[in-house]
């Protein structure tokens, strides 16, 4: 999925954004499951219609369940951006996912731009070039151009 051609690319402040849900990803995993255990576990059976006749609302809990989950928007966001980091680290070459991992996924963070380019084996720049690649693939993915 990577090559070397140059990347296509992405305003400041959506790079920064990527940037920052790539530091977030494993947070933002836990705050889909909380969202949908919420969302199909909650009991959110408030009845609007007092003193009136029966509801025009299906009964269906299970289609009520479905239908909340599909219509959350909060919930579609996080999908959206864990997919299109998923979608990416499972198509890239075994460096950058290395890249990912200590960049990003690594905590504390105690290596340097110097340090990480240390441990793949190539210099600074070329990791950054790698990172470039990857945020940019991901805001492919969103279509966040």
């Amino acid at each position: 999925m990577m090559t070397t051609a140059t990347p296509t690319k992405l305003k400041k402040a959506t790079f920064k954004h990527i940037e920052a849900e790539l530091y977030m990803y494993e947070e933002t995993v836990k705050e889909i499951k909380a969202l949908r255990e919420n969302i199909m576990f909650c009991n959110s059976n408030t009845d609007e219609n007092i003193g009136g006749g029966r509801s025009s609302l299906p009964s269906d809990p299970t289609g009520r369940i479905a239908t909340a989950l599909m219509t959350n928007r909060k919930l579609q966001n996080l999908e959206s951006v864990a997919y299109a980091i998923e979608t990416v680290y499972n198509t890239v070459n075994e460096d950058y996912k290395k890249l990912i991992r200590l960049k990003y996924w690594t905590r504390p963070q105690t290596l340097t731009w110097d340090g990480i380019a240390d441990k793949l084996y190539v210099n600074k720049k070329t990791a950054q070039r790698w990172r470039d690649s990857i945020v940019c693939a991901i805001g492919e993915v969103l279509g966040w151009r």
